[in-house]
């Protein structure tokens, strides 16, 4: 049988004699695909859609005899048939093969065991058949190239002598007829043609007539490139040879130079596109395939409209033929459909092709896809947006931290010294939890700004996520189900728990209120290595490399394509009013892209929205947070010198520390510090000073300090982080920073472990 698979069409109407045909096949082993229908419409439908390489038909069906179909075939219809008949007599073996059938099947039950033979049969008929079609078709029309063709035309003998020649091979060549005449073939051609020539004309003997090309030198030394035709013929009673012989010069450069465009053109990296003046495409190069999913044989004959996505209105179209039709090059944006159903972006150039007398014959497109271009041009605006107000977010809250220190710490020193059934106690207890929640607010503000203080710790995801999900369903009511599924392997992160905690809490209420009803949050982790080609066309912020993959996806409402744009902006909510301050997002946002990672959204109105958040692997030990909370209120006699610009902050400082027993020096300015610490006298044992202050910063002023007091201790106080310090200053690591708001006992104990532990390092 043929190696390749075989579609076998059966047209019968008798169950029984379709499967007596499928079981030999199967029998046989035959690699073969088998469709059977009943009907002559049926036939024809599968004829439309060439399906078939050999079609069974039975003679008489119920809406027709098999012969009326093959006395008027469909155009499609390029298969051979074999008609299948209960009777056997001459009159019908006639009629069926006068139809056209290739050949006829008695029905037997021996004839239906030895179909996977007959067939194999027809298919080698067949293809002889067709074989023999093209090589008539192709020597006549050779034949008349020869007749017609405006040739150069000799006749020599087998020895190489020129019995004849026209004038028109006499003036391609440069020659006198005499002197033509006078020279053998073989003076004529140049080198590399004499054996193609001797090869040649041994091949005429055998064939009667040749065709080939060959090249000739002419009187001046140049070289003639021909395509010659020749005839075995007789002249003068002897064998001969009549060529004609035509000046290919001009062809081959323009071939040549075709070549060289059609190169150009099919690996080029624009799409191009060549239609018809309706618009119907003529021609389509490998890149349309690459960008569009449509391959060229699907897109011949179709109209570029099968691109059209939907996103340019009428009067967009309107304007562009308007263009076209006045002969006008038209020059745009378009935002075009994949066969997949996706979107994407071209720049796209559209030229009128004229013939001479300035009619439209074809319409050129030459289109560049842009799509990533756009991508990343969206991603640096909405980047830079959100740096602009992660910016102000920022500003506002370390100055605002600055305000809630100052209330905190006023607060906290009243209670300290305050009988505890005092009648304002409730009150100022009141102040404080609101101060707290203002701190958490700005926290939140910072996060998304990316400026949050935090304490990253080495993080087994598996065993953090594990540990929310309580607290999860709690927060999303028993309506939603949580569904968590682990990583494989237990790769970590390093971050701080709180972020962590933030970001599953934000994410799982805005599942909830995304969910009517019932519904489910599936909860996913896994780790993955992106490559370059992950970073370059999705995720540009971050780097190629191992991360932990966090999914959040649930099946709620979903969102449009318009929302999604402005989701993780501050204070963007779909929420209505005292529902939600519009952070959470913002602070994921932050959060992820403080611990170098990145965040991606998919949602789907009606569909349910996917959370994507990579965050980088690290392979540092895990080591226990120390518990700040658990230190002992701690006291001293040391001198502490305190720098802050905030005079009631300095205050407040000042008289926390001095109440535990520590001699505190105060200064407003950076230069007033460097004052008092030249004044005084006696051992100053700590730096305590705010890190962002004008004129002098933080690091600045504790290097020049420690110029004149080595052995001093320093503590950093800041609403921002620790990293964001070190990454504006250029502050090195292991210089503690004590975040604010702050509150006393913090601040006590904080003091007392710099001032127990090692001397601190130059910043």
């Amino acid at each position: 049988m043929n190696t390749k698979r075989l579609r076998l069409l059966i047209v019968e109407d008798e169950d029984a004699h379709v499967e007596a045909i499928s079981r030999a096949f199967e029998r046989a082993g035959a690699d073969v695909e088998i469709r059977a229908v009943g009907t002559l419409r049926e036939f024809r439908a599968c004829a439309a859609e060439r399906w078939p390489d050999l079609a069974l038909v039975d003679l008489n069906l119920p809406d027709g005899r098999a012969v009326e179909i093959l006395a008027q075939p469909p155009a499609d219809m390029s298969f051979p048939v074999l008609v299948m008949t209960a009777f056997g007599n001459q009159e019908i073996v006639v009629e069926v093969m006068k139809a056209g059938a290739l050949d006829y099947v008695i029905k037997s039950p021996e004839a239906f065991a030895s179909m996977p033979r007959t067939v194999e049969r027809a298919i080698r008929e067949w293809q002889l058949l067709q074989e023999h079609k093209r090589m008539e078709e192709h020597s006549r029309i050779l034949s008349v190239m020869l007749d017609i063709a405006p040739s150069a035309v000799t006749v020599h003998d087998f020895d190489g002598h020129y019995l004849y020649v026209n004038q028109h091979a006499l003036d391609l060549h440069g020659y006198r007829e005499d002197e033509f005449l006078a020279i053998n073939l073989h003076q004529l051609n140049v080198p590399a043609s004499a054996a193609l020539i001797a090869g040649e004309m041994q091949a005429l003997r055998d064939r009667g007539d040749i065709a080939f090309e060959a090249a000739h030198f002419r009187k001046d030394g140049t070289t003639l490139p021909l395509e010659v035709h020749a005839k075995l013929i007789t002249w003068a009673g002897q064998q001969a040879v009549l060529s004609m012989a035509t000046d290919i010069t001009v062809r081959k450069q323009t071939a040549e130079a075709q070549a060289r465009l059609v190169l150009a053109v099919e690996q080029a990296a624009e799409t191009i596109i060549i239609t018809d003046p309706d618009a119907k495409i003529l021609y389509a190069n490998p890149a349309f395939e690459k960008i569009t999913g449509y391959t060229c044989a699907e897109a011949l004959g179709r109209n570029p409209r099968i691109l059209k996505s939907g996103q340019h209105n009428a009067e967009f179209y309107r304007q562009l033929w308007a263009t076209l039709t006045a002969a006008q090059v038209w020059k745009g944006h378009l935002v075009n459909k994949r066969k997949d159903g996706t979107f994407f972006e071209e720049n796209a150039t559209i030229s009128p092709v004229l013939d001479a007398a300035g009619k439209i014959i074809n319409y050129v497109a030459v289109k560049r896809d842009i799509t990533r271009e756009v991508m990343l041009e969206a991603q640096n605006r909405q980047a830079a947006k959100m740096e602009a107000v992660g910016l102000l977010a920022g500003g506002v809250a370390h100055d605002f931290n600055n305000k809630l220190q100052i209330i905190l710490g006023n607060v906290e020193i009243i209670l300290e010294n305050m009988p505890s059934a005092h009648p304002i106690q409730a009150d100022l207890e009141e102040i404080r939890k609101a101060a707290r929640s203002s701190a958490d607010l700005t926290r939140q503000l910072l996060a998304f700004s990316r400026k949050q203080a935090i304490e990253p710790v080495v993080l087994d995801m598996n065993v953090a996520v594990v540990s929310s999900l309580k607290m999860l369903g709690r927060l999303v009511g028993e309506n939603i189900r949580l569904n968590f599924t682990a990583s494989r392997n237990d790769w970590h992160v390093l971050m701080d728990p709180t972020q962590l905690d933030q970001i599953m809490t934000n994410l799982s209420v805005n599942a909830r209120d995304a969910i009517a009803g019932t519904g489910n949050i599936f909860i996913e982790l896994a780790n993955h290595t992106l490559q370059e080609a992950d970073c370059r066309d999705q995720l540009d912020f971050v780097p190629p490399g191992d991360y932990v993959v966090l999914t959040f996806r649930d099946d709620g409402a979903g969102m449009t394509p318009e929302i999604q744009t402005h989701i993780f902006e501050p204070f963007f909510t779909t929420k209505g009013v005292g529902h939600g301050t519009g952070l959470g997002l913002a602070t994921i946002y932050g959060i992820v892209r403080q611990n170098n990672g990145a965040i991606t959204v998919h949602s789907v109105p009606g569909q349910g929205t996917t959370f994507t958040i990579y965050l980088p692997r690290t392979r540092a030990a895990q080591s226990a947070a120390a518990d700040e909370t658990a230190e002992r209120m701690a006291t001293g006699t040391e001198t502490v010198l305190v720098v802050e610009d905030e005079e009631a902050i300095l205050t407040l400082i000042q008289q926390t520390l001095a109440k535990r027993g520590y001699k505190v020096l105060t200064a407003v300015t950076p230069r007033h510090a460097l004052e008092v610490c030249a004044r005084h006298p006696e051992p100053i044992h700590l730096l305590l000073s705010d890190v962002v202050m004008p004129d002098i910063d933080g690091k600045e002023l504790a290097q020049r300090i420690q110029k004149l007091r080595p052995d001093i201790r320093i503590l950093f106080m800041s609403g921002y982080s620790s990293d964001n310090i070190r990454q504006q200053i250029g502050m090195p690591a292991g210089i503690p920073v004590m975040r604010k708001p702050f509150n006393i006992a913090v601040l006590a104990q904080r003091v007392r472990a710099v001032l127990d532990g090692r001397p601190s390092k130059p910043p």
